[in-house]
């Protein structure tokens, strides 16, 4: 008899905790709403939640970096819209200048106010967003450097990185975050260089590797001439193959002049087109209207007339750079969405996964606390078998 009450109570004990345990785990999903709380309930469909909800979260880090890039680019395309605006009015008056309509007075004052624009285009390309540089390239440091004279910027220096900084806004598809600034505010299609002026001086066969205008100044006499690029700072003389002398300056920029056909001292201006960058050209245009090198009055008409060219190559260089940047906010929009449709998915099959059917769930839990009941009432009758329900 002790063996058959052991057997009963063993039973009675095994299927109640059955029961319970059951009505626990269909109680805990009616809660949560979720019949997966744990990988034991259902390993296979956990693993594939785990899966989903992975997917979930790349897909989130790429819209996040996708957000912080077109944040990016669209200050990169406000910069360049309004550096355009300046270059555009700064054009405007030199052809008005050029023209002969303003008088020496008007053409000091707009130099002045091309000054003005020349610092503002130094604080448009130091802009900062999100606490880093735009322009820098990815580098912490501020992308260009002034230096001054007379309180006057004299040079402007990018001292950024050399290639712009990237991020991965999709699976192996980057887009620029960070610019390098030489990319977007210089040429880099050097053409031969170009003289102006009535000294002989002409281009050499040299690859000459100066930038933007640059001042050649001739001195001495018949038989010993002397070329500078610096302002005689630096000196050459005119022997050996005349006919390609390299001047150079203290920054190891080289210019090859054919002097054979030099007559007479005096100052040229060498211009190389496809080298230009938006600073050097204003600090060149402004120079020129305040006549810093002496020139005669023909040698300013001369160089007057040349002096937009420059800007037409940069204003050129910075509508082309903010077509290709509102292309890429374009792009970035329409990746976006398509994203966000994936991730929408990628969320509803986790959660068809995952989600419990509350209505089939209500239907079991009924059944099982039938079932609890009954073996309740089972138990009751089993556990008051006395020996005389042995004893025949």
């Amino acid at each position: 008899m002790g063996g058959s009450l052991t057997s009963i109570y063993n039973n009675v004990s095994f299927a109640l905790n059955m029961h319970t345990a059951a009505m626990t785990k269909l109680q805990e999903q009616t809660a949560t709403g979720s019949r997966i709380n744990r990988i034991s309930d259902d390993p296979s469909s956990a693993y594939q939640v785990l899966g989903l909800n992975s997917q979930t979260r790349y897909l989130q880090n790429y819209l996040d970096n996708i957000a912080q890039t077109s944040d990016t680019l669209g200050v990169v395309s406000n910069v360049l819209g309004n550096m355009t605006s300046s270059i555009t009015k700064v054009q405007t008056d030199l052809t008005q200048i050029s023209s002969g309509t303003y008088s020496q007075d008007s053409r000091e004052r707009l130099a002045e106010g091309i000054n003005d624009v020349l610092e503002q285009m130094v604080s448009l390309a130091n802009t900062r967003s999100m606490n880093q540089y735009v322009f820098s390239g990815g580098k912490t440091t501020e992308p260009y450097a002034v230096t001054r004279s007379n309180d006057e910027i004299t040079s402007v220096s990018y001292q950024g990185a050399s290639q712009s900084q990237n991020i991965e806004v999709s699976q192996s598809v980057q887009a620029t975050l960070l610019y390098a600034g030489e990319d977007l505010f210089s040429s880099s299609s050097r053409s031969a260089p170009v003289f102006y002026g009535d000294t002989g001086a002409a281009n050499g066969s040299g690859t000459s590797n100066v930038k933007g205008d640059v001042w050649l100044t001739v001195t001495g006499s018949p038989g010993s001439y002397k070329l500078s690029i610096d302002g005689g700072a630096t000196e050459w003389d005119v022997t050996g193959d005349i006919s390609n002398v390299a001047v150079s300056n203290a920054d190891g920029e080289v210019l090859y002049v054919d002097a054979t056909n030099i007559t007479s001292t005096g100052t040229n201006l060498v211009r190389v087109p496809g080298t230009y960058d938006i600073f050097s050209s204003l600090i060149s245009i402004r120079d020129i209207l305040k006549n810093t090198q002496n020139l005669s009055d023909e040698q300013l008409k001369e160089f007057r007339g040349v002096i937009t060219q420059s800007l037409d190559e940069i204003n050129s260089q910075l509508t082309n750079k903010q077509t290709l940047v509102g292309s890429k906010i374009g792009f970035l929009e329409d990746l976006k969405e398509s994203l966000e449709n994936v991730k929408l998915n990628t969320e509803d099959q986790a959660t068809a996964i995952e989600q419990a059917d509350v209505a089939q769930i209500a239907i079991e839990l009924s059944m099982r606390e039938i079932l609890y009941q009954m073996s309740l009432s089972v138990t009751g009758k089993l556990m008051s078998v006395s020996l005389l329900d042995f004893i025949e």
